[in-house]
């Protein structure tokens, strides 16, 4: 199987309407991302669906992806949220890299979600970093949602 060349997005639903503080009205947009080595994907596509039946527009970019696509891929889609989920344990290169990228984009508004497999000490490193919010493996679809809407409401 070829990686995707371009993100693919999931229309959100109609009829459970959330607010993006980009566009008043509008729904928040949440751009997914699997990057570097990490090939499992199952549980992003699960948080895709979760995050597009509570009527939010999500972009998944597909696997492998470098942090330069990533944040190329939220810059252009105007994205209120970048949620990065790494199980490679790749999290402490990764996301600050991301970070930087974002900052050196002067795209600080698009608010970055890590989801996967850290440590609680990581996790708070990350915070302390920038990164809004971490969200472990085993988060329910419901917590994820309220997250993002926390995460996006703060801003």
């Amino acid at each position: 199987m070829s990686k995707p060349k371009t993100p693919t997005k999931t229309t959100a639903a109609k009829s459970a309407p959330t607010s993006s503080t980009k566009s008043p009205g509008a729904p928040i947009r949440v751009l997914l991302a699997k990057v570097g080595l990490d090939g499992h994907d199952r549980g992003v596509k699960i948080v895709a669906r979760c995050l597009r039946d509570a009527g939010m527009d999500v972009i998944y970019t597909g696997l492998h992806r470098t942090p330069e696509e990533v944040v190329s891929a939220a810059v252009q889609e105007d994205v209120n949220v970048l949620g990065v989920s790494l199980l490679s344990g790749a999290h402490m290169t990764i996301i600050p890299r991301i970070l930087k990228l974002l900052k050196a984009a002067k795209a600080g508004d698009i608010r970055v979600l890590a989801g996967g497999v850290m440590s609680d000490a990581d996790a708070g490193r990350l915070k302390k970093m920038g990164v809004a919010d971490v969200l472990l493996q085993d988060t329910p679809p419901d917590a994820i949602v309220e997250a993002v809407r926390r995460i996006v409401a703060r801003r």
